[in-house]
């Protein structure tokens, strides 16, 4: 049994400093992996990404990240990838990350994907050069998480976002902003590879569990909505993602 705990939307800065750190000292007692759900910082400073880097330097179990929306804010998305990749943390986009964990081998595949909206209401790569260019960035960020996950060879693998790739998870958020929040097309991607789970956070307002359209378990871990340092969920043999067990706050 795989124990992986995750979190995203920490959204740290000035201030921030030892937030997450009591709860994980007692992280590898609980958890096989950490995985980071993206929007890490408040604006994507440098300085605001080392405090949550100095939080998790030295933690002994594989740490996973990708990045959010928030983390690009500031254009320095690179360098906020390098201080996290100096602590340890395997920073995704479009790419993937295969891991040793007592006998099995867990394979991430993670992207921070983008909007665009769900099946009936979804925007289109029609008209204005703006329009299409948006939606383009989504097809591309969903292909190319379909071709890291299809490339996996593992026991059980993860997709790992920031966007949401179901409607489901967005439930509390206003109707108006779904477009912004996720897009069907990172479900699609999941559902052609085929994935154990799917996890991801940005919807500060929404819920917690959901399936995409061929059945792949879906939990939306940003912080507001989950209310804990972090949640563990457990895969077990037969690919059932058990309850989760809430991190200490």
């Amino acid at each position: 049994m795989i124990r992986i705990a995750a979190v995203g939307d920490l959204h740290y800065g000035a201030g921030s400093q030892d937030i997450l750190r009591p709860s994980l000292l007692h992280l590898p007692d609980r958890a096989d992996l950490l995985l980071l759900a993206g929007d890490l910082t408040r604006c994507g400073g440098t300085e605001e990404v080392r405090v949550l880097a100095d939080d998790l330097r030295g933690l002994p179990i594989p740490m996973v990240a990708v990045l959010g929306n928030h983390d690009y804010h500031a254009d320095r998305e690179e360098e906020v990838r390098r201080v996290l990749e100096g602590v340890g943390v395997t920073v995704l986009e479009g790419e993937a990350v295969t891991l040793d964990i007592d006998g099995a081998r867990i394979g991430i595949a993670g992207t921070k994907g983008f909007g665009g909206g769900f099946r009936g209401a979804h925007a289109s790569d029609f008209g204005e050069p703006e329009m299409k260019a948006f939606v383009a960035h989504t097809k591309m960020l969903s292909d190319r998480l379909e071709r890291a996950l299809t490339d996996l060879e593992a026991d059980l693998r993860i997709a790992l976002l920031h966007y949401s790739p179901i409607e489901t998870t967005l439930e509390g958020e206003r109707l108006e902003i779904y477009p912004f929040l996720g897009s069907y097309l990172l479900a699609e991607a999941v559902d052609n590879a085929g994935a154990d789970l799917i996890l991801h956070g940005h919807a500060h307002h929404g819920t917690e569990k959901g399936r995409t359209p061929a059945g792949i378990p879906v939990r939306n871990v940003a912080q507001p909505v989950i209310r804990h340092a972090y949640n563990v969920y457990t895969l077990d043999a037969s690919r059932q993602v058990m309850a989760a067990a809430g991190g200490v706050t």
